[in-house]
């Protein structure tokens, strides 16, 4: 049962942290790696998941709650939103492989879906971004030998 907590405390942990709510994942990752207890790979594909179903969560928010924009309780402002557009659409969808960055990932998620970034694209992104950095993560942790 205790391994269940501990896996399912990274997975929220990791979907929280990828949704706009202040929070960080990297702490409990590697945590739980220290400990030796669970196997890396599954902390990995574990903590993964988790920060691409909530970085889909702000995509999703972004894509049907841009319509309620001109309302006084929207979260951002006309002008950083239509600021945040600007740069999506300058850079592009290879912009999200920066949506692991603390601050700039987590609202350029969100922007994604607002631009209307198709689904498949903006999961195969997000997936390869936020995967490598908890693996890099991982690797500078336990070495490359541990995740065996």
């Amino acid at each position: 049962m205790l391994t269940l907590s501990a896996y399912l405390g990274l997975f929220l942990s990791a979907l929280g942290a990828a949704t706009l709510l202040p929070l960080q994942s990297e702490g409990v990752l590697v945590a739980l790696l220290l400990s030796q207890t669970y196997s890396p790979w599954a902390l990995l594909v574990v903590a993964s998941v988790g920060n691409v179903l909530g970085s889909l969560i702000n995509w999703l928010l972004g894509r049907y709650l841009e319509h309620f924009r001109q309302r006084r309780w929207f979260p951002v402002s006309e002008v950083r939103l239509q600021q945040a557009q600007h740069w999506y659409a300058r850079y592009g969808r290879w912009s999200l492989l920066l949506s692991w960055v603390p601050v700039i990932g987590d609202p350029l998620t969100l922007v994604a879906g607002i631009m209307r970034e198709r689904l498949w694209v903006f999961l195969l992104i997000v997936a390869l971004a936020k995967t490598a950095r908890y693996a890099l993560l991982a690797t500078l942790t336990v070495g490359w030998v541990g995740l065996s």
